[in-house]
């Protein structure tokens, strides 16, 4: 079967990581926190900020500005979105597949609000993307399977007719048992010579 519409992760695979464990930990030294404290405060209310039902500000007073800090919000605010970084030849990688193939795009991620709305807008990624099926808009996560089927539901098109790309094992597996076909990436000439596989070829 035709592969007619490709669901893609964001964050490790078309962008660096929007606020990943490294990103946190440069942080905790930046500002001279305590780095295992704000991990564990980011692992307790982390997946409410992503599902969209707290404010970026609301999650920051719960990890960071639950006392006096020598620091303003949005001094950490700049920080955290100043950190993110296209991968153009994966972007450019995309671009072409859809284009020469006639292809839907549809974002499938899990990130806040805030942060996706400005790396959104940075990258310019209405430009490459169809449809936006983001935690922080719909609600859910992956790797529940909601999200998947919110996916399939924008997409319209059936699992055979789409590939899945993530850099996250869990989500790939939850993915491969809902029988959406998938790639699991890991850098941009694998994932090249497997779409190339299955007939999306430059």
């Amino acid at each position: 079967m035709a592969i007619k519409g490709l669901l893609l992760d964001i964050g490790g695979v078309l962008l660096t990581k929007g606020w990943g464990r490294h990103l946190r930990t440069q942080a905790a030294q930046r500002f001279g926190l305590d780095c295992d404290e704000m991990q564990d405060r980011h692992a307790v209310v982390f997946h409410i900020y992503e599902e969209g039902r707290i404010s970026l500000s609301e999650y920051l007073k719960r990890i960071v500005f639950y006392e006096k800090r020598d620091f303003t919000e949005e001094q950490f605010v700049d920080f955290m979105f100043s950190h993110s970084e296209p991968y153009p030849d994966m972007i450019e990688l995309i671009r072409g597949i859809k284009s020469q193939h006639g292809l839907q795009a549809v974002a499938l991620s899990n990130e806040g609000r805030e942060l996706t709305n400005y790396r959104i807008d940075k990258f310019n990624l209405r430009q490459l993307i169809d449809f936006f099926v983001c935690s922080c808009y719909v609600g859910a996560e992956k790797p529940d399977p909601a999200i998947f089927s919110l996916a399939m539901d924008q997409v319209q098109l059936r699992k055979d007719e789409v590939i899945f790309i993530d850099d996250t094992a869990l989500h790939i597996e939850v993915a491969r048992e809902l029988g959406i076909p998938t790639i699991h990436h890991v850098d941009v000439a694998s994932t090249k010579a497997e779409l190339a596989a299955v007939g999306l070829n430059l």
